[in-house]
């Protein structure tokens, strides 16, 4: 298989110390709708998503809860997996960093690290946030206390640790940036990436004393300590596709997309790369950045509960009305607001009324006068190159619109020439046709609302199969796609 045909996609996998929520549910979605582009043009495709599930912050949540931290994990961790099955995700690993095969594959990489001088003992005094489970520096703080989390006290802590030398790697990754325009994206994290590394980078501490964190992997090089649950959690995206030596390794590194949350750019921009580079494994080709989501305006967390639950979501609306609302509504990269009215205006206005309208119109008269088959002219006032650019730079709302603009062209003509009257049998074969290149481009995003659309006029989901004609005699009028909310 050639590697332009391949394409390997990753999230940030999700820490297990509460239940799975919208903001989480987000970034799936988005690697979902890039996964399945792929698949439409007959890319092989590889998707991991999954849980860290090691830390401090862990192990103090299952005590909370009176558990095990490994009854604790074993209780969450399922609910991320089926949240997503929920949503129609469909990853193909959905790893857990509990397993003995990452745990292994850590402590190898760990191993190759130290042999190739990159790991050296010291001494490590520094500003910590629990709730990150992160050091700090001065500047990094806000008044003096985390960015992320506020509310926190940073605590200065002092150990004997082990540390990669992460600033050895200045130079090179500066190289990588300029090298890969599109490494870090959107652009305008990019500078703010590049302007930190320029300004010095610390050698990383990358163990914690089991006095003091007990719940995590072996350090194989000092029995007393456990390492870092940020530098193992990173090797997640190697580990999970058999690193060093499985054929899939092989096959699909390097990642052709990692998408992760803005708390998590340092971790994956920086360290992530530096950590490759040190073994001589290539980097991911594009670190995509989301932003944060707020709830019905309420910043997202614990005390919400259910309401932001995705399986309590899909319950209420669907996967389909969920998984094109965020793509439609938020800018990728920038902060956005899951606002439930919207969801329901949206619903109701764009995949009710028009793509769904227009599915059940065009089925039913075709179902009553017939039709015949014919040069859909129609078809030249769809954007096609144009939908792909904006794929191609991740502008999931800008292609919506473009797919959008084409339905109501398509929704117009049926009215313009009032085909209920005329019974005109290549019109109606027209907008049929034009039904059948909405859906496949559409399937990224709503795959359930595509795929019967497929089932009801008989063709493929394939990206190289838009130019052909659609090819059916009869046609029986079509179920409603969408009931309105």
């Amino acid at each position: 298989m050639k590697k332009q045909n391949k394409f390997y996609i990753t999230t940030a996998i999700d820490y297990v110390n509460a239940e799975p929520h919208i903001g989480h549910a987000y970034q799936k979605i988005i690697a979902d709708v890039l996964a399945r582009w792929s698949k439409l043009q007959e890319k092989e495709v590889f998707y991991l998503t999954g849980t860290d599930e090691h830390g401090q912050k862990i192990a103090r949540s299952a005590a909370e809860n009176k558990k095990t931290p490994k009854e604790f994990v074993n209780s969450l961790a399922p609910k991320f997996e089926n949240s997503w099955k929920l949503l129609n995700i469909d990853f193909d690993r959905f790893i857990r960093t509990t397993e003995e095969d990452h745990k292994k594959r850590v402590r190898e990489f760990i191993r190759l690290m130290h042999k190739k001088g990159d790991i050296y003992k010291g001494q490590y005094r520094g500003l910590y946030c629990e709730d990150c489970e992160a050091y700090y520096t001065e500047k990094d703080l806000v008044d003096g206390k985390c960015k992320f989390h506020p509310h926190k006290e940073i605590k200065i802590l002092t150990e004997e640790a082990y540390f990669f030398k992460l600033s050895k790697y200045q130079k090179k990754l500066l190289e990588l940036y300029e090298k890969n325009k599109k490494y870090i994206l959107p652009l305008f994290r990019r500078n703010e990436i590049i302007n930190r590394v320029k300004a010095g980078l610390n050698d990383l501490n990358i163990t914690r004393l089991k006095e003091n964190v007990s719940w995590g992997i072996d350090f194989p090089l000092d029995e007393n300590k456990i390492v870092y649950v940020w530098y193992e959690a990173l090797l997640n995206y190697i580990t999970g596709i058999g690193w060093p030596d499985d054929k899939k390794f092989k096959k699909f590194w390097p990642a052709d997309v990692e998408i992760l949350g803005i708390d998590n750019g340092w971790f994956h921009c920086v360290i992530w790369p530096a950590m490759l580079l040190s073994l001589g494994i290539k980097p991911p080709k594009t670190i995509l950045i989301n932003g944060f989501l707020t709830f019905n305006g309420n910043k997202i967390s614990k005390s919400l509960g259910n309401v932001i639950s995705p399986k309590i979501l899909v319950e209420k609306y669907s996967a389909d009305s969920i998984r094109y609302y965020v793509c439609r509504n938020f800018v990728f990269g920038q902060d956005g607001d899951f606002s439930e009215e919207i969801l329901v205006n949206r619903h109701n206005n764009e995949l009710a009324n028009k793509l769904g309208n227009l599915f059940s119109r065009a089925t039913a008269l075709a179902e009553k006068y017939g039709i015949e088959k014919t040069e859909n002219k129609l078809l030249k006032k769809l954007k096609l190159k144009q939908i792909k650019i904006l794929f191609d730079n991740y502008e999931f709302d800008k292609v919506l619109n473009e797919i959008f603009a084409f339905l109501d062209i398509c929704n117009e003509y049926i009215q313009k020439n009032k085909i209920w009257e005329t019974k005109n049998k290549k019109q109606i074969y027209e907008i049929l046709d034009s039904l059948r290149v909405i859906a496949i481009l559409l399937w990224p995003f709503i795959p359930s609302a595509s795929e019967k659309i497929s089932e009801t006029l008989g063709f493929d989901l394939k990206f190289e199969d838009i130019k052909k004609c659609l090819d059916i005699k009869k046609i029986r009028k079509s179920e409603i796609l969408f009931k309105k909310l």
